[in-house]
């Protein structure tokens, strides 16, 4: 597996026809939406608050995502944060490590186009038990509601500083 996220915007008119290509499982639409409404989403132009992410394995695509800052960030967000949505793999490739892969170049590809954003969260369905488990796996911390009942995800982006003990 030879994978790497890029930004939508930089992906190839080939490359943009595979991504289109996209499917989920017809149980995961109702949690994640198709990948057509991922990318109706995005605006024609790129802008400050709004960034779609190509997952590429061996320059295919295979997953997106969606983030979300200031001034479209989420209402039930925090300020400085940004907001992951309709991380879609295909349903092909499910199984295979790319939803990790995907989260694990996450940190990387958001300090690259803000570096101001220090944390991430998520909503999640508390009946989508396997996206829940999922994240919950890769370091995501549950903090409460985010709204109707989903539940808010955070995951911190900067490293915490080392805590200082004193000898007592």
């Amino acid at each position: 597996m030879n994978t790497r996220l890029c930004a939508y915007e930089d992906l190839t008119p080939r490359q943009c026809e595979q991504l289109r290509q996209i499917e989920v499982r017809p149980e995961q639409i109702a949690f994640c939406g198709t990948i057509d409404s991922a990318l109706h989403s995005l605006p024609a132009r790129p802008h400050a608050g709004i960034k779609g992410l190509v997952l590429l394995d061996d320059e295919v695509p295979v997953a997106f995502l969606l983030l979300k800052r200031e001034p479209l960030l989420a209402h039930w967000a925090a300020a400085g944060s940004a907001t992951l949505h309709a991380l879609q793999v295909d349903s092909r490739a499910q199984g295979q490590g790319l939803g990790k892969a995907c989260l694990r170049e996450l940190p990387q590809a958001i300090d690259q186009f803000w570096p101001e954003i220090d944390q991430l969260m998520l909503s999640v369905s508390p009946f989508n038990t396997s996206a829940l488990a999922f994240y919950l796996s890769q370091g995501w911390v549950e903090q409460g509601e985010a709204y109707r009942g989903e539940r808010r995800l955070v995951l911190s982006l900067k490293p915490m500083p080392p805590v200082q003990l004193q000898a007592g």
